[in-house]
């Protein structure tokens, strides 16, 4: 059977994961450590990492008497609004035909109401285009041009939103996977079987081949010596890009919302997780609040943020009600390693008294990014993730390769 980029979920070059499958394929659940996390502590605001910069006036303005869910906007419009932060809003990475694709949502807990966009073309700050759905309308989600229309009727400008280091990067994408495409079977079809080693060829020289290659395409394209590295693994593994956060006031009052760029390359019109209430956010009053960061059509089948929130109103704490959502993803694919290998997921979870957790499916995408929560409770702070698998999920690479030297020097993005 042939393999598409689709059927390994981002990774082209999946053949070379191998060896890392051989390394998880026995990966036990690890035993949940006692109260990680804190717990009762309000005013309190937790995101994802890329929002820990825009956590300090979010904080300030939630406790000077601030709504909950403009706090929570005022976080997420930061990365929004950063042309180098290529996983929401202004430089986001594009479809498989060079646009720009947006989505997002919001939810109310005081007033209990939502909103939500999905695949919208032109508009930054589609994070506060949801939030004007809830306001301005009697409908819940707005989609494609129908969005676009209604953002621009209410004040929103209309912009280009792919920046030319995005377009670079897609141009790089475009031309090492010239043959490949995210149509085919995915990980959920029951003739998946993963990859073979395509030859005798030792992996770590088929990785130095790769990155060589892909070294020299760059340069090429005049992407910057320094953001090479990160270029090139966005290539040979698409990122998902999102931002979660949730807010939490000292009346108890809470909201949470969700933006993202979605799927690198994408397949036009594919909408994630992130606009779908009870998947990529959840909020209700009376518990608590949740969203997710990951894959995204993962979380879309179990309606991760919204178990996550039922299992709080049932008694479990913040870090249960997450391991439980993240333990129906791998029921799902009936404990195959080799095929959660390729997943991975971030649950965000805050409880109305102020007890929150941070929960992944994996600990990390390489043994050096661990998985982590922003919080900000008073102090600003990063924290790790409680994983349900010990390890990476894929490793960039999955074992040391020789790295040109060009990419090694001044190499500032990473990620």
């Amino acid at each position: 059977m042939s393999i598409s980029r689709r059927g390994f979920l981002g990774s082209a070059i999946a053949a070379s994961f191998a060896t890392t499958l051989n390394t998880n394929l026995y990966a036990q659940e690890l035993p949940l450590p006692a109260n990680p996390f804190g717990s009762g502590k309000r005013p309190i605001i937790i995101c994802a990492h890329n929002g820990v910069n825009y956590l300090d006036d979010a904080f300030a303005f939630l406790k000077n008497g601030g709504d909950t869910l403009d706090a929570a906007l005022r976080v997420v419009k930061g990365p929004e609004d950063d042309p180098n932060d290529d996983s929401v809003g202004l430089g986001g990475l594009p479809n498989e035909e060079c646009v720009v694709e947006l989505d997002a949502c919001c939810m109310h807990g005081p007033t209990r109401r939502a909103g939500s966009v999905g695949g919208v073309r032109n508009i930054k700050n589609v994070s506060l285009v949801s939030k004007a759905v809830m306001e301005h309308t009697g409908h819940v989600m707005l989609v494609g041009e129908g969005a676009e229309r209604f953002a621009v009727a209410v004040g929103f400008p209309r912009e280009n939103l792919l920046t030319d280091r995005s377009r670079k990067i897609w141009l790089l994408w475009k031309e090492y996977n010239s043959t490949d495409d995210w149509w085919g079977p995915g990980l959920a079809d029951p003739n998946w079987k993963p990859p073979a080693l395509p030859s005798a060829t030792p992996q770590s020289e088929l990785w130095e081949r790769r990155i060589q290659r892909l070294a020299e395409g760059a340069a090429q394209l005049g992407i910057e010596p320094e953001f090479r590295m990160a270029a090139i693994r966005r290539v040979l593994s698409p990122p998902t890009g999102t931002i979660h956060c949730s807010a939490l006031n000292d009346k108890g009052e809470i909201s949470g919302c969700t933006t993202t760029s979605g799927l690198a390359f994408k397949l036009p019109g594919r909408v994630g997780d992130s606009p779908i209430i009870g998947a990529g956010c959840y909020t209700d009053q009376d518990v608590g609040s949740a969203g997710a960061t990951g894959a995204g059509e993962e979380n879309i089948k179990v309606a991760g943020a919204h178990t996550i929130v039922e299992n709080m109103r049932r008694g479990m704490s913040p870090l249960e009600a997450g391991m439980d959502a993240l333990q129906r993803i791998v029921r799902n694919y009936n404990h195959d390693m080799t095929k959660l290998n390729f997943l991975d997921m971030t649950y965000y979870v805050l409880r109305k008294d102020g007890a929150y957790a941070g929960v992944s499916l994996w600990e990390g995408y390489s043994e050096k990014e661990k998985h982590s929560i922003a919080v900000h409770d008073g102090i600003r702070r990063m924290e790790t993730t409680v994983a349900l698998f010990k390890g990476p999920s894929h490793e960039f690479p999955p074992f040391p390769v020789k790295v040109p030297d060009e990419l090694k020097k001044n190499s500032v993005y990473v990620k």
